[in-house]
């Protein structure tokens, strides 16, 4: 047996291991690596470029069609103007030029026909009445809705589409045209058939455009 005491003995301790350098620590082998395959690359690659194909075809069609909306709407815009112009005209039961026009309050008033009944009947009118009237003149003008049955711009006064006010063609418009339909269609609003007028204004323009508005107008008597 040893002299010493068991306080005086020498202290030992396990030492840990060394670990080898740059070793990954419990750590870092506890992370789960993440990506993607080449097949997921290529089937990515795939599917973008069937996408980008079909935009950039979406875009080829609007670029190539792009003028179509503004010829339409230049289209549109004759229409409108004309439609107007001829919906602003009277339709009473005489014609403008008639003695009593004012004051008639039927037809059998007037001194001479209106346009509407002359010749009588269903079907269109063409031509104003009387028929030395005309859209451009300062001395005649057109004064009644029915004067415009079977108008048509470019005429023999107009070489294009002009205002109302001058039979000079508007520049940039060269490649329009516009005809006017009108009939007695009263039937249809619940009147006698020649009680109302139908308008119809057709412009026609570039890439067959094709543009038709209608509208009505109601006969009525000034003094009532």
């Amino acid at each position: 047996m040893s002299d010493k005491p068991d306080h005086l003995a020498p202290l030992t301790r396990k030492a840990a291991p060394l670990k080898p350098f740059g070793s990954p620590t419990v750590a870092q082998v506890g992370i789960v690596q993440r990506g993607v395959t080449l097949v997921e690359l290529v089937v990515f690659i795939v599917i973008m470029g069937v996408a980008l194909a079909g935009v950039l075809k979406v875009l080829e069609v609007t670029g190539r069609n792009s003028a179509d909306p503004l010829v339409r709407k230049q289209a549109l815009s004759i229409a409108e103007s004309l439609l107007l112009e001829i919906q602003q005209q009277p339709f009473t039961l005489c014609d403008p030029d008639d003695a009593n026009a004012s004051a008639a309050t039927s037809t059998t008033d007037c001194t001479t026909q209106t346009q509407d009944t002359n010749p009588a009947g269903a079907g269109a009118i063409t031509g104003p009445f009387p028929n030395s009237e005309n859209r451009y003149s300062n001395i005649d003008p057109f004064d009644n809705v029915a004067d415009y049955g079977g108008f048509t711009m470019p005429n023999a006064q107009c070489a294009g589409i002009c205002g109302p006010d001058s039979n000079t063609p508007i520049a940039g418009l060269d490649a329009y045209a516009a005809a006017v339909t009108i009939t007695r269609d009263g039937a249809t609003l619940g009147l006698n058939n020649d009680a109302a007028l139908r308008v119809s204004v057709r412009v026609t323009g570039p890439a067959n455009t094709v543009v038709t508005l209608s509208g009505y107008r109601v006969r009525y008597a000034p003094n009532i």
